[in-house]
């Protein structure tokens, strides 16, 4: 898999993510890792951050619930819209997190 078909198969996988779930940084390079040969969360955010902007990148956190650092405020009222589970800062990850494999 090339660079840019990564990035593309990154960003069709955040636009897979239903309203009300969230996938980690690093749960989506583990769902791409063995078709693309990548497995970095950093890289995902590379990504996220460049590319990002027209899919749901809101539902795009870190492990821990953490939301997107410096788009915390609009990620958390585009998050509560949807209904998606928080807890205290981010998301109760244990609640949100989504898999590729639910739709299967």
């Amino acid at each position: 898999m090339t660079p840019d078909e990564y990035v593309e198969a990154v960003l069709d996988l955040v636009e897979r993510i239903p309203p009300g779930r969230v996938m980690s940084y690093g749960a989506i390079a583990d769902a791409l890792a063995e078709r693309s040969g990548r497995a970095s969360a950093r890289l995902v955010g590379t990504i996220m951050a460049r590319h990002g902007g027209a899919v749901p990148w809101h539902r795009v956190v870190a492990s821990s619930g953490r939301l997107p650092p410096g788009h915390e405020r609009e990620a958390r009222a585009r998050l509560r819209a949807e209904g998606t589970p928080l807890r205290g800062a981010g998301v109760d990850m244990a609640a949100a997190s989504w898999s590729p494999e639910e739709t299967m």
